[in-house]
């Protein structure tokens, strides 16, 4: 009972809001472009987000806090330049490309090899700033690099290694051996240069040669194909950041030219600012194709609301359906300016949340308007048609906002998705308010059109039949119609005998008066074949004695996919030997679903979200390709004071640290005491003093000084290492993000066991830290809340049966977007999550009206409803998944990889759709529930006569019958 309300009320509410908005259509309609235009204004506002890592990274995560803590006790340089340099053939250690790299105040003996002039021409790059102006200031790289102990610029290990051998070439001197990845300096020192040299070989047992990657610790470098080079700058205020990120830029530039001029080198540069910058790139490359899209989206509107009969033709709203669409879309982007918010390339996907959502409403509205007795007013054909639209319309509309609501919520924990759905769920409100004022004004205004007996197109008096006779074929064509003939054989008085459910059929706005009670069969909206202008809320079925003819019983026929749905389409998909087709069908799609659903694979590396051929994806691919034999650099950081001096503390951290290559102060020292013939158990004094003024100021462990922190004690007392870190590097294979992630959980669960308070942590760990919770769990959050949300509604609003197949519609679309991504290469990231949520609101547009249509009607057989509600709902379903994906193609030429992740789930989220809305659904629901019986009460000894008063309104005239049944 209380559905009956709620839905009764509902309805009367949108019936007075329509006859509102169409009875003011120039307020209605003028206001939102007036509103559009202002907030457009704000455009001056426009900022770009600048901190990727805040984006990409998961916002609450143990990594972020690590950072900070490593940061705080070991400082590290914010700005950088890199670049891997590569050969064609051979070597870069060979004296063809490599002589030596030296420092440019060094004398060159011989004339400078390739590496030279590269390594000399940055360092003697300059920079100003600013631009112009007589304050402008030269830097170069000696005056931004970030100083060692002794107040020259720090270097690679790699750059010293090179000169020593080259030193030794130059003296004829023994060469002395490079030795991989850790090698020894001529001070003695020990560096490790894993990352510095990659695709390396090296010399086996007898002299064989060891494949890259393949050698020991220590063993001598035959060859290597790569070679990593790193600039860090310091940042020493506002002005100083200006100047390193101008240096930067220029960095790069002199890279593309010297590698123009020398195409034997292939030089693969990186900045500190580089992921931000080719992150957003993707938006500059994207602007013509949104361009295209919009203009290929516009063309099929047209043709979709384009009929034969050129009066019923309405090709202008599928223009204005667009517009209405980019106007709220002004209307958000001006909000979120005043607001202060700022954009990132993830923002590419809300047009075609917009586009899906706002094609549907329209689409719907223009389907029901097609439904609406001619002969009526314009503005009792507006009522009717929000009171039949309006309520699904709203409610998928809902559904909208709470899967991006509940997304943009504080439980989500990733950045971008979170600003993505909170954009979104503005946008979807915006375009929902314009498409109940603008888009329905501009209905008004066409109706009005066809009512003044006008072109849908040229907006201009069609002539009479017998003008057109004397016209050209081709004019008589293009002013084809019979509106006018099929109007006026609505508008005589009905004749003795018309059945009242004709009645019906054509008039949906009937007020009756029965004079006995009797027996009938409620809703029956096909009882002569026009059930596609019935209302099912409203139709009552009697028995009758005579049917009417019309010339034209279907005018809309003369729409092309309406006709094709309704002789064609439906009753092919409803045919017994083509139901068992579609239901293995179905079988296959949840069989591929599953296999890729058990393949899915996180997406935690943000290169896979830049654009192509940038200096990011580049410089990715080369490291991966010579450089992944090993991890990063693992900072093993001991955060508190410990016992070093305790053997068994000192056997638990040479345990941790055993199987990695590592750089350790703590191994370095106690072979330095065992050298000495000292105990490396010893008091704690000893032990400090030992290492301060002995070991610290030996020159080949002079260098250990950056990784010890010393904190005072009382006066007279050696001071305690207050902090101390380690480096480690674990050998990896080909998943090598996979490893690093397991390698990460297990330090750190042995770190809550572990005596010594330790954390690990390198800058990438901040992508991988819960990085699958992080992004998986919105989309959880959104599903759950849908299916809570029908649920409930189903309680008050929505027959539960349709929530029911409403929910399992919207998992089995959701199941086959992650499967069908995943075998299609799309990995489970920030960006096709977001897909994801916005698929849900997507697939309740396409089949919550097909559902609700079909489980209203009563008194019919299953495959008869099936049919009517593929002919109402179905019909704007497809034609707004052909504008759809049409609008698709353009973005899936755009090169990269965010645009190309869009354009594969949101393809495949049109697929799925346009799958359970025209194929699926309708087979499944000619032989599960609900029910289609008819209600049938007994009417005694027989059928009584009734006479029923019958009274026809409308706004030109009341003809009253009196029909005897």
């Amino acid at each position: 009972m209380l559905r009956q309300v709620l839905h009764a009320g509902l309805r009367t509410s949108f019936h007075a809001l329509g006859r509102f908005v169409a009875s003011h259509p120039v307020f209605f309609a003028s206001a939102p472009v007036l509103l559009s235009i202002l907030l457009g204004a704000s455009f001056s506002r426009y900022r770009v987000e600048e901190n990727v890592e805040n984006l990409l990274a998961p916002k609450h995560s143990l990594a972020k806090i690590e950072g900070n803590l490593v940061d705080s006790l070991f400082p590290t340089p914010g700005r950088y330049g890199r670049v891997i340099v590569t050969t064609r053939k051979g070597s870069v250690l060979d004296p063809l490309h490599l002589d030596t790299i030296l420092k440019k105040q060094r004398r060159i003996l011989r004339p400078p090899s390739l590496l030279c002039q590269l390594h000399r021409r940055i360092y003697q790059m300059q920079v100003t700033v600013p631009a112009t102006g007589f304050n402008s200031f030269n830097y170069s790289f000696s005056y931004l690099c970030l100083p060692d102990e002794k107040n020259a610029c720090i270097i690679d290990d790699i750059i010293r290694a090179m000169e020593e051998i080259e030193s030794a070439r130059t003296s004829n001197r023994s060469v002395p051996i490079l030795q991989y990845p850790i090698t020894q300096l001529a001070d003695g020192r020990q560096a490790y240069i894993g990352h510095q040299l990659g695709g390396v070989q090296g010399w086996g047992p007898g002299g064989a040669v060891r494949g890259p990657g393949t050698g020991a610790r220590g063993e001598g470098v035959r060859s290597a194909r790569a070679l990593q080079l790193t600039y860090y700058l310091q940042v020493r205020g506002g002005l100083m950041d200006r100047v390193a990120s101008q240096w930067e830029k220029a960095f790069c530039a002199e890279l593309q030219h010297f590698a123009a001029l020398h195409p034997k080198l292939g030089l693969y540069p990186s900045t500190s600012s580089s992921l931000r910058t080719d992150f957003q790139f993707s938006s500059v490359l994207a602007r013509r194709p949104l361009l295209a899209s919009l203009g290929v989206c516009s063309v099929l509107a047209v043709l979709c609301c384009s009929m034969r009969d050129c009066v019923r033709s309405k090709p202008w709203l599928g223009l204005l359906a667009l517009l209405s669409v980019t106007l709220s879309g002004l209307t958000a982007a001006g909000i979120l300016n005043l607001t202060g918010a700022t954009y990132n390339s993830t923002y590419l996907g809300i047009p075609f949340v917009m586009l899906g959502h706002g094609l549907f409403g329209s689409f719907e509205m223009l389907s029901s308007w097609r439904r609406t007795r001619e002969d009526q007013h314009v503005k009792e054909r507006v009522a009717s048609v929000f009171e039949d639209v309006m309520l699904h319309f709203s409610g998928s509309t809902l559904l909208h906002l709470m899967t991006l609501g509940l997304a943009a919520s504080p439980l989500t924990n990733m950045e971008a998705v979170r600003l993505f759905c909170r954009t979104a769920a503005l946008a979807v409100a915006v375009s929902y308010v314009y498409m109940l004022s603008f888009y329905s004004s501009c209905l008004v205004f066409t109706g009005y059109l066809e009512t003044g007996y006008r072109h849908g197109c040229f907006c201009r008096r069609v002539p009479k039949p017998d003008r057109l006779d004397s016209k050209p074929a081709w004019y008589r064509c293009l002013m084809y119609t019979r509106y006018q003939d099929e109007t006026h054989s609505q508008t005589p008085s009905l004749p003795h005998g018309v059945s009242h459910a004709h009645m019906h059929a054509t008039n949906a706005n009937l007020t009756h008066t029965h004079v006995h009670s009797h027996a009938h069969a409620t809703n029956s909206a096909a009882t002569h074949g026009h059930s596609h202008v019935a209302n099912p809320s409203h139709t009552l079925a009697h028995p009758h004695t005579h049917t009417p003819v019309h010339p034209d019983p279907h005018p809309q026929d003369s729409h092309l996919l309406l006709g094709c749905v309704r002789r064609c389409y439906g009753d092919w998909i409803t045919n017994t030997y083509v139901k068992p087709f579609v239901v293995l069908l179905y079988l296959v799609y949840i069989s591929f679903g599953l296999m890729g659903f058990l393949q899915v694979a996180q997406g935690s590396d943000p290169s896979a979200l830049v654009a192509m051929d940038t200096a990011t994806v580049l410089y990715t691919r080369a490291q991966q390709r010579y450089f992944s034999s090993y991890s990063p650099v693992i900072g093993f950081y001991i955060y508190e004071s410990a016992p070093y001096w305790n053997a068994s503390v000192q056997r638990d951290l040479l345990e941790y640290a055993k199987g990695f290559q590592r750089i350790s102060w703590l191994e370095a020292y106690l072979n330095y005491l065992l050298e000495r013939n000292q105990s490396i158990s010893q008091s704690r004094e000893n032990f400090t003093r030992t290492l301060r003024h002995s070991f610290l100021r030996e020159p080949q462990f002079a260098h250990f000084a950056d990784d010890i922190i010393f904190a005072e004690r009382g006066q007279g007392e050696e001071p305690d290492v207050a902090a101390s870190r380690i480096f480690l590097v674990a050998k990896t294979t080909e998943n090598k993000r996979e490893e690093m992630s397991v390698l990460l959980d297990t330090l750190r669960r042995l770190s809550l066991t572990s005596r010594v308070r330790f954390l690990i942590f390198n800058p990438s760990f901040v992508y991988l830290d819960r990085y699958a919770a992080a992004v998986s769990s919105p989309l959880r959050h959104s599903l759950l809340a849908v299916l809570f949300l029908l649920g409930l509604s189903s309680l008050a609003v929505v027959e539960p049966l349709v929530s029911v197949w409403l929910g399992l519609t919207l998992i089995s679309v959701q199941f086959g977007v992650l499967g069908f991504m995943t075998l299609w290469g799309v990995e489970l990231d920030c960006m096709s999550v977001l897909c994801l949520i916005s698929a849900l609101g997507h697939s309740a547009d396409c089949n919550g009206p097909l559902l609700c249509g079909f489980a209203s009607g009563r008194g019919e057989s299953r495959t008869r409803w099936v049919r009517v509600a593929l002919e109402r709902h179905g019909v704007p379903s497809l034609q707004t998944l052909l504008c759809y994906s049409a609008a698709l193609v353009p973005v899936g030429s755009i090169r990269s990889n965010l645009t190309h992740t869009l354009f594969r789930c949101l393809t495949l989220t049109a697929c799925c759709s346009a799958l359970h809305t025209l194929a699926f659904l309708p087979t499944l629901l000619t032989f599960l529930p609900p029910s289609k019986t008819r209600s049938h009460q007994p009417g005694g000894d027989g059928q009584r006569q009734e006479v029923e008063c019958v009274e026809m309104n409308d706004s030109t005239r009341v003809v009253d019958q009196i029909t005897t049944v």
